[in-house]
């Protein structure tokens, strides 16, 4: 008896060997010529009962959210990593005799190479498939997280984890293409609200349980515990995650990308080198002067190809520039803070690693809590609604950080830091619902990219431009007052985004309301 929509089996014999093919595979038969000999099936199991754990989950009602589950699980065995590693920075160099600001690349080589190579890994997601490009990326990240727990020297510490977190990171805006797909225009704020808590609850749980295990046991073990989550991820997204169709025929724009990827890197290392060479040297001078040609020949060829690494047709949407510009400001705050509050809480308040590392998780874990929470309420007053009160939270959480003084409260603390977390958790999921809402779905890969590509540059930005204000005001304003004009600055620049934000245009306000539609073969 044959199942409805699966066909009969049908045998053949080619040169005494013959090949059984059904619904979910290939059965080969082994035989050998010769009279009475019968043919073995080799029947492939582990394909077998992929097909059939996908059929059963694509028919519930609650596919989507399995989906979004499995991407989730990936994506935290991926990032959870981060916080962990900036406490063990210390640990590292002493193991190899080495620097602390040499190992930091371990924590900030990571983060400028996937704003470098972010927006070609988003349109190769694209053009050859979402799916295919998250596995990859979980296989990469395994193998060099393995490669990163073998690290014998400085150099090959920081190369494993950069290449591993590079290739781990290209999940992002595959996984981000395969969500949006699913979810129809009006629920994809809600899917990106546990985007969010996934986002900033992983390098919480990585900071609360990786200590402990980085003191009692080295740093090595949080790669060797890093492999297994990693391969059950990538197993369980290998069984789980719906195919993506492929774009059509399509030369990928390797000029395009390289001179994307090269202005970026002329941005990033003038940022990276100004505060250490100063901002007048040739090199930083050169990098900040360079990036605007480098720009500008991309647009160029953008205009002049057919087929452009970004469309720049969407550089005139609304809801494609400003909720990008919104989430830059309010990243150039809240990124800036995140790694100036450890320095002012043991500068100016004297507080130790563990005390300040209790006080500075208010501000990770509210954003967990509130990304779901946002994106829920989101649906009801609207992306541009959220995302304006989000912003008034994290220019509201810079004054308050700006007023602490030698004898300020932690609890005063904690709650300057929470707005911060509660206002990226209101912003994150509009804005990055809002980019997806506003592109062509074949683009939703690049669309991604482009957005995480443009926060961590602006993430940069806050963290250095920060740092530097502080350093230049200290002889004029005293250590607090120093302190306090850099978070300022940081409030001036959310507070642009409060302008951004107010003009973008909420899903439930416009006219037409179309679902997305997934073809059949994809789940």
């Amino acid at each position: 008896m044959v199942e409805e929509g699966a066909s009969e089996p049908q045998t053949g014999r080619t040169g005494g060997a013959s090949r059984t093919t059904a619904e979910h595979g290939e059965a080969t038969d082994l035989a050998l010529d010769g009279p009475g000999v019968e043919p073995i099936g080799v029947v492939p199991w582990p394909l077998l009962l992929r097909d059939r754990l996908r059929g059963r989950v694509a028919d519930s009602d609650r596919y989507p959210w399995i989906v979004l589950a499995t991407a989730l699980f990936g994506l935290f065995g991926v990032g959870f990593t981060i916080t962990i590693l900036a406490i063990s920075v210390t640990s590292m160099a002493e193991e190899f005799d080495s620097s602390s600001a040499t190992l930091a690349w371990v924590v900030t080589g990571p983060m400028l190479a996937f704003a470098i190579f972010g927006p070609a890994a988003g349109k190769l997601a694209d053009l050859y498939g979402h799916r295919r490009f998250f596995l990859g990326g979980l296989v990469g990240a395994t193998v060099f997280a393995g490669l990163t727990a073998l690290a014998w020297s400085p150099s090959s510490l920081i190369a494993f984890r950069v290449i591993g977190a590079t290739l781990g990171a290209a999940c992002g805006p595959a996984s981000m293409a395969i969500i949006n797909r699913l979810f129809t225009r009006e629920t994809r704020v809600k899917a990106m609200g546990y985007w969010s808590l996934v986002m900033a609850g992983g390098p919480v749980i990585g900071a609360v349980a990786g200590g402990p295990v980085v003191e009692a046991f080295g740093w090595r073990w949080i790669f060797i515990g890093q492999v297994p989550f990693l391969l059950a991820g990538l197993l369980v997204a290998y069984a789980i995650l719906p195919e993506s169709p492929r774009a059509e025929k399509a030369p990928f724009d390797f000029l395009g990308s390289a001179l994307l990827g090269g202005s970026t890197t002329l941005a990033l290392l003038a940022l990276n080198r100004g505060p250490i060479v100063g901002w007048t040297h040739p090199i930083v001078i050169g990098g900040f002067a360079l990036m605007p040609l480098g720009l500008a020949l991309f647009v160029r060829r953008q205009r002049r190809i057919s087929h452009p690494l970004i469309p720049l047709e969407y550089l005139g949407r609304r809801n494609f520039t400003l909720p990008i510009l919104t989430q830059m400001f309010a990243n150039f705050a809240y990124m800036g803070g995140f790694i100036l509050t450890p320095l002012l809480l043991q500068d100016v308040l004297d507080f130790g690693e563990t005390r300040t590392s209790l006080v500075s998780i208010a501000r990770p874990l509210l954003f967990a809590i509130a990304g779901p929470v946002a994106g829920a309420i989101a649906i009801r007053v609207g992306e541009r609604n959220s995302a304006v009160f989000g912003v008034s939270c994290v220019v509201t959480s810079m004054i308050g950080l700006s007023m602490v003084a030698p004898g300020s409260t932690e609890l005063f603390i904690m709650a300057a830091l929470g707005l911060s977390g509660i206002g990226m958790g209101a912003v994150s999921p509009s804005m990055a619902a809002s980019i997806a809402n506003s592109v062509d779905e074949r683009d939703l890969g690049i669309a991604g990219a482009a957005q995480q590509m443009m926060t961590q540059v602006a993430a940069v930005t806050g963290t250095q431009i920060l740092q530097t204000v502080q350093a230049a005001r200290l002889d004029a304003d005293g250590l607090a007052g120093s302190y306090s004009i850099a978070y300022l600055v940081g409030g001036g620049v959310a507070a642009l985004a409060i302008g951004t934000a107010f003009f973008v245009r909420s899903t439930k306000d416009e006219k037409v309301h179309e679902p997305v539609r997934v073809p059949a073969a994809a789940r």
